[in-house]
This record gives C-alpha cells, structure tokens and sequence, in this order.
C-alpha cells in the first residue's frame, strides 16, 4: 500500500489555503549522497517533501503559490534523459509529475532559476525550511534578490520569511488512517524480526548474526528499508545507547539489547526488546528487567488524550527510582523519592527521555511544548515508550548488577480510549521471553497472546 496521490492532494489543499493567497512555500527534496567514488548511499526522499507530494526522485522542488495564474502547485524536476534512464532507472520528467503526480505544472529543473522567481513574486511570506540544505539555501536568497532588483517595476519580493516547519510538521503530527496502516504493517513485520531473534539467539553467536537475521526477515516481507541502523548489543556493550558496531560474540549469562525496526513505504517501526543470551534471566537481570517492564507500563497508563507529554517520563522516573533504592543502587540517604528524581540522582542510569514521536522520521517533528507547556497528547498522535536502566561495568554497585543495559520500547498510537500498542506481537514479559525462546508456550503465554490479540489497549 502506498499512501494515494488523492491523499497527497487532500494534504496539499490544507496548506494552500493555510499559506493563503499572500504566501509562498517552497520545499526541495532530497540529494543523492556519495558512498565512496562510483557507489552511492540508497536514496530515501526527505520526509516533508515525501509527505507533501509523494514523488520519489532526487532533486526535485515542490512550490505551493496559492491562487497562481501558473497553478498552485508547481514541480521542478530531472528531465528525461534516455542515456542515463539505461544507466539509473526511469525518470518521471516534467509530463509525468503532472500526470502520475497532480502537479498543476511541471518544469525541468534547468528552468528554475527563470521561472520559480516569478512564482514568488509580490508574495509577502515565504515559507521554506531555512538551514537545512546548504547548497540550497544560497539559491532562495538569490531568487530575492532577483525581485527586490525589480521593484522600479513594480514587483516585490516576500518580506516575510517563516520556517516551513510551522506548518508541515503541525500537520504531519496526527496520522491519518493511510498512515496509520503502514505503521501498523511496519511494526507489525519488525515484530516478527524481534520474535525470530529470541528464538534463533544461542551463545557463541555474532551480534551480526542476529542483525543479519533481522534484515532479512524484514526484507521477505516486503520491508528492505530500515527506519535507522539496527542496535544489537550484547552483555556490556548495551550501556552504550548508540551502539552499532555489532560486532562481537554473544556470551553465556549475557542480555542481548536489540533496538531495531523497519519502514513501510517511509513510515518507521521502533522497537526495542532486550532478553537473555542462553533463554534464561539471572536473578539481578530479572530483577532490573522487571523494574523496566513496571515502569514502561506506568508510562503506558499515562499515554491518553488530554495529558501531557511529561506525564509518561513522570510515571516512569517514579518507578524507575523507587526500585534503584530498593534494590540498593541507589542511596537515598533518607531523602524522599521526590527530592531525588528532583535532583535528577536517577541520571547515572537512565540518562535519556521516555520517548519520541514516531512517523515518517523515526524521531518524528512535532513540538513537544507549546508556549512553553508541555503540549496534550491528542488521538493520531504516535509515539514510542521506551524507559531504561543502563548500569556501566564500572558502576560503584553490587556486582551482579554491573555492565547489565535494558531497554524495552514500543510504538504507541494515542486513540479515543487511550493507547493502541503497535508493536504489541512481539513478548515483553520475562516468562514469555523464556518461553518463546525455550520453544514452548506457556498458558500464561498464551492466555497473554490471546488478550493482546484481542484488545488494541494496554
């Protein structure tokens, strides 16, 4: 499924009559990257302009210039070119961004630097993503200047210059039912990614291995893309939050941390699991991974519309210390829980926030605050929980507990009733893990499987 270019067109409209007959947006799409001399990096199109027009190709610019006598809706984009189609692939060209694409005209990009100006001009306010494309940037500023140069003529240029984040990222932050389905079909194939890493898992294993294993289950079912580079860290390595060497031997006794997820037509999964090497937890790793699994489902209760975005990393700061003091990691020194989340005493392990938006960038745009308040979740928001603890190898505690790092994330969509957990096939519950990877199913398992199966609330 692909979102539909009458979507496209829906989204279009919106900002159109947002921008309104005084304004202009421009947005370019994405660069080709150089890997090394012949090969480049695989292209993926910049959100904003994927979201806007669903146009694949590089290099491309979408501008809205609503009530335009040329159209409202204008692409620049690669000519046909037969010689380098055989080399790289069919391109759209100008009649086929009209055609496939909706635009209300097309010009090959050679054109730009004559006609987009004119697009532009006595426009009062430009929207553009300024900062964000340095080899773009300049040219804005030179089409400006180019009609400020004209004004014995009557022409003016925009006085006003607004980041077109104002507008595109308000309105990519509630997902719609399109949106929504690729990100269920997302999670829902990184989920069994993560299923198949617990019960292939074996000491002696390269964490490659698993990354490979999760790569590939991912690609038979249609998911080639990664949303961002798979973690697999195991023993010590996962108190390292961006690990991604994935590179050495799983060992006996070790956890395994695995934090990855897939794109569906762009739209990210992100999921992180974290279970035993050999299908058993130690005593202290159950111990911390059950603290863990408590306070992602404190943060879970608080994923409803009308609280605050705070309130999920609260319920999970309190949880997450009320158990380092009671299992002796953390020394209270006779201070209430309170005074020391307040303190931030926590910090030395669990150093990040609870979660993200989630979307067509795997931390998705959207503003966390609104005038200086945590902003209200809101239903079709989406968002992943993802609390941790993370004790160095090095840390002043008890040494059973040392060089163990647990994270356990999913992806949350926020509804009417509360929240529907995306990624909620794949086990997070101790028992379960060891039961899966063990083989077996468990009637608590199962009892479990058939609950989720059957309500889409936690």
């Amino acid at each position: 499924m692909k979102i539909s270019q009458n979507e496209h067109h829906q989204r279009r409209h919106a900002l159109l009559e947002a921008i309104g007959p005084d304004g202009a947006l421009i947005i370019p799409a994405a660069h080709e990257v150089m890997r090394n001399r012949d090969t480049h990096y695989p292209f993926r199109q910049h959100s904003d302009f994927l979201w806007l027009t669903g146009f694949p190709e590089p290099d491309a610019v979408a501008v809205l210039a609503p009530e335009h006598k040329h159209g409202d809706y204008v692409l620049f984009v690669r000519p046909k070119d037969p010689e380098r189609e055989t080399w790289d692939g069919r391109r759209f060209g100008p009649k086929g961004a009209v055609e496939q694409f909706r635009a209300d005209n097309a010009h090959p990009l050679a054109k730009i630097d004559e006609k987009l100006p004119k697009l532009l001009a006595s426009r009062r306010r430009l929207y553009y993503p300024f900062g964000q494309d340095d080899a773009f940037d300049p040219r804005v500023m030179g089409w400006l200047r180019k009609l400020r140069a004209q004004a014995r003529k009557g022409i003016t240029a925009p006085s006003e210059l607004v980041d077109s984040g104002e507008l595109l990222h308000e309105a990519r932050l509630r997902k719609s039912e399109a949106e929504l389905t690729l990100m269920r079909e997302a999670a829902r194939i990184s989920a069994a990614g993560h299923r198949a890493l617990m019960r292939h898992c074996r000491p002696g294993m390269n964490e490659q291995q698993l990354e490979a294993l999760f790569l590939h289950r991912c690609a038979e079912q249609g998911a080639r893309e990664q949303a961002y580079p798979p973690i697999v860290a195991g023993g010590e390595h996962a108190c390292v939050l961006h690990y991604v060497e994935n590179n050495a031997e799983l060992k006996d006794g070790d956890l395994v941390l695995i934090d990855a997820g897939c794109e569906q037509q762009g739209y990210a999964s992100d999921i992180t699991r974290t279970f035993p090497v050999n299908g058993r937890f130690s005593p202290a790793q159950r111990e911390l991974y059950d603290l863990v699994l408590e306070a992602q489902r404190a943060a879970i209760a608080k994923a409803r519309p009308g609280e605050p975005w705070d309130a999920m990393h609260k319920a999970a700061l309190q949880v997450l210390t009320e158990g380092l003091v009671r299992l002796g990691l953390l020394d209270n020194k006779g201070k209430k829980v309170g005074k020391l989340i307040k303190k931030e005493k926590f910090k030395p392990f669990y150093m990040h926030r609870t979660g993200h938006w989630l979307g067509l960038d795997v931390h998705d745009v959207g503003a966390y605050k609104r005038e200086g308040k945590w902003r209200l979740l809101e239903p079709g928001m989406t968002l992943t929980i993802e609390p941790g603890l993370y004790v160095a190898p090095d840390a002043e505690v008890p040494e059973a507990y040392r060089g163990i790092g647990i994270r356990i994330e999913d992806d949350i969509l926020i509804t009417d009733a509360g929240a529907e957990i995306l990624s909620r096939d794949v086990p997070k519950d101790a028992d379960d893990i060891e039961a899966l990877m063990a083989g077996e199913t468990s009637a608590k398992n199962g009892a479990q499987t058939a609950r989720a199966r059957s309500t889409e609330h936690e």
